[in-house]
């Protein structure tokens, strides 16, 4: 097998061949991995892969779980001093956000409590970034992506908004909670198997795009949620949690537009992005320095 790798013609494709099939034939060694165990893992991954669709990505969810998709996610974006961490893409983003303005609203109202979100995006040193995208999704109050319902008929608590000149950005949304990631396919039976949750702290997704600089995913993950300490797909990194402001102030909520009520809750984050140069700068000295220590 190895030597039919070896005709592979793209010399990255060549080298991710011949390691993949020396570990799988390793681990298949070294586990005196039965027929009938291979059998099964035949059809977990075939049900997995029957298990996705457009919308949904059961998949990514099989590597989140792993902690396939944290490691890469690790890999490929080392951190940069000052420089907001990435988080994982999750297996609820979805190509159909809707465009708004700062200060609308991406969730229809009665998905749960009001929440406003603002900060800036700025460079690494300290100049704004103006024009950047910003793609935001998160569950809405009963702890759902809206592509998790079965009679989805269009986007909702998801939606892309611009910075402004200074780089600043606001948007209504609602507070975000914990939830079970999907149970009711092979990853949920997989979790149950190995004796593990399927919860997810509450936290709101966000992916930033500007030109010059390396796109982040990431993701904010307020303080005190009882799964914070043990997410199930490892998401969580200590400089993405933080803290929520309770706003009792009817003339400010109607400020933010708020339609209703004398209550919000605001988060308010900073997004710090990298340079593309500094990006690719940090992710070279990373790989030399892990292939420096696996050749130890």
């Amino acid at each position: 097998m190895l030597k039919l790798a070896e005709q592979t013609p793209d010399e990255r494709k060549r080298f991710l061949a011949k390691a993949l099939v020396n570990h799988l034939h390793q681990f298949v060694r070294e586990t005196s991995l039965t027929t009938d165990e291979w059998m099964e893992a035949i059809l977990f991954l075939t049900a997995v892969g029957q298990k996705c669709t457009p919308l949904r990505q059961e998949m990514i969810l099989l590597s989140d779980v792993l902690g396939v998709s944290a490691v890469v996610d690790a890999q490929n974006n080392p951190p940069v001093h000052g420089a907001t961490e990435s988080s994982l893409l999750g297996p609820f983003f979805t190509e159909d956000a809707p465009d708004y303005e700062n200060g609308d609203s991406i969730a229809s109202d009665g998905k749960g409590g009001y929440m406003y979100v603002e900060g800036r995006v700025l460079s690494t040193d300290g100049s704004p970034v103006p024009n950047a995208m910003i793609e935001t999704w998160e569950t809405d109050g009963h702890g759902f992506y809206d592509n998790q319902y079965a009679n989805r008929d269009k986007p909702d608590c998801r939606g892309r908004i611009r910075t402004d000149k200074d780089g600043r950005f606001g948007y209504r949304a609602v507070v975000p909670v914990a939830y079970p990631i999907p149970g009711d396919g092979p990853v949920g039976a997989l979790l149950l198997g190995m004796g593990r949750h399927n919860m997810r702290p509450n936290h709101l997704h966000m992916m930033i795009e500007a030109p010059g600089f390396k796109k982040l995913t990431t993701a904010l993950y307020p303080e005190g949620d009882e799964w914070i300490e043990s997410d199930a797909v490892f998401g969580v990194k200590k400089s993405l949690v933080v803290k929520l402001e309770k706003v009792r102030d009817e003339a400010e909520a109607r400020k933010r537009g708020f339609p209703r009520g004398d209550t919000f809750t605001l988060l308010k984050q900073d997004i710090i992005l990298v340079p593309a140069e500094k990006s690719k700068q940090a992710f070279e000295e990373n790989a030399k320095a892990a292939a420096k220590n696996a050749a130890v």
